[in-house]
């Protein structure tokens, strides 16, 4: 069910999550029907199992020899790198941090956040292994595109200067790692020389095939970090783009572009609802299932998702119909089946125990033979002839009223 754009991947260094076929493909499984127990089954162990995340391109490349610059420093041991005056700590805590090896142009020349931005990187780990390398990485300052250590420090950069940053696994690849070449909770050592900065492309101006790359980019990333449960981190990035699919446009596009921009609408408005999901963000979760299902009626995973929603908020009336909706499009889908079964459960539970309450309330006795004689005092055992009966006299006092009140 994956486009063509889907089963494709950046191979560019610095872009976590990128490379090979067999990871393009795991990646491209958020916004496949195929993946739907592994996004949305909270007991799946593979939603957690990142062993896949793809080499960069260099892998493979021979280890360069130690540099006794490039060991990164233990947190708290500031001048393990050397000199502590000479480094300067970009968060306060210790673990990622900065040193100027050429200087740059003056601080006037530091790139802004929304900036597209060119740098050369290389990056070893603490043996000396060089795990990527490339000689003009570009991408846009302050959108999440490459690793947190490099979105951090090179808006600190003076164009022209050459820093060293060594940076722990939090701001890197995490405790995941990156298999097969970085191991889990390393830190690296990023030699960086800033080379270029200038605006960002008028999103107004770009052609179809242009806004798509882009967007989809963007969405790329945003999978990325739900692979490695960094739902925030996601959010932000598939909220980008959304914001280049929806920008307003002074190109005229094909319909083939056009249905294409909407198509990676509809990703990124599927994906964003299982980030918010994951984070109970369960209001922003229903309106995202509710856009996509603006635009496609029958969109399963934006129906199980939205089921999934009223679900959690206790709305089992609501949310079964939706089910059912989705388990008529997609009858085979065990997911499906198992979340309804488990609804329609809970639904009778919450039923049982709102009877239970209203025979409390309503303080009905609880043996038989007190029912049978509090069923003796009720208005209703008093027998029908005698209620007519009743009924008429009333009807006729209430006429004989009227006439009097007339003739006086």
């Amino acid at each position: 069910m994956a486009s063509s754009g889907e089963e494709s991947r950046s191979g560019s260094p610095g872009r976590a999550g990128t490379g090979t076929e067999a990871a393009a493909a795991d990646a491209a499984q958020l916004d496949t029907a195929e993946d739907f127990e592994v996004l949305e089954e909270e007991g799946e162990e593979d939603e957690d199992d990142l062993s896949e995340l793809p080499p960069l391109e260099d892998v493979g490349r021979p280890p360069a020899p130690p540099r006794e610059d490039a060991q990164p420093p233990e947190p708290g041991a500031g001048d393990a790198a050397g000199d502590p005056e000479e480094w300067l700590d970009v968060l306060g805590n210790g673990l990622l941090k900065k040193k100027t090896l050429v200087p740059g142009q003056g601080v006037e020349s530091r790139p802004q956040k929304g900036q597209d931005v060119t740098i050369r990187l290389k990056a070893t780990l603490e043996d000396g292994t060089v795990v990527e390398e490339d000689p003009a990485l570009t991408f846009t300052l302050g959108d999440c595109d490459v690793l947190q250590a490099l979105d951090l420090c090179v808006q600190l950069l003076e164009m022209g200067e050459t820093a060293l940053i060594v940076s722990g696994a939090k701001y890197c690849y995490g405790a995941q790692g990156r298999s097969p070449d970085v191991p889990p909770n390393a830190s690296l050592s990023l030699e960086v020389e800033l080379l270029a900065a200038r605006d960002a492309p008028d999103l107004e101006l770009l052609s179809g095939k242009e806004k798509i790359q882009l967007a989809n980019r963007k969405r790329e990333r945003g999978n990325f970090f739900y692979q490695q449960a960094d739902y925030v981190l996601a959010i932000n990035s598939y909220d980008i783009a959304l914001r280049i699919v929806g920008s307003s446009s002074k190109v005229d596009f094909s319909p083939d572009e056009e249905a294409e921009l909407l198509d990676v609408k509809v990703k990124c408005l599927n994906n964003l609802a299982a980030s918010q999901l994951k984070l109970d963000r369960f209001k922003a979760a229903l309106k995202s299932c509710n856009l996509v299902l603006e635009h496609q009626p029958g969109n399963i995973k934006a129906l199980f998702r939205k089921g999934k929603v009223l679900a959690q908020q206790g709305e089992y009336r609501e949310a079964i119909p939706i089910l059912k909706a989705a388990l008529k499009l997609e009858p085979s889908n065990k997911t499906i089946h198992a979340e309804l079964s488990k609804l329609v459960k809970k639904h009778a539970d919450q039923r049982n125990v709102e009877t239970e309450m209203y025979r409390k309330m309503l303080g009905n006795p609880s043996t038989a033979s007190t029912s049978r004689k509090c069923k003796d005092k009720l208005p209703w055992s008093i027998p029908w002839k005698w209620l007519f009966g009743a009924t008429a006299i009333a009807l006729g006092g209430v006429a004989l009223s009227v006439v009097i009140a007339a003739r006086n």
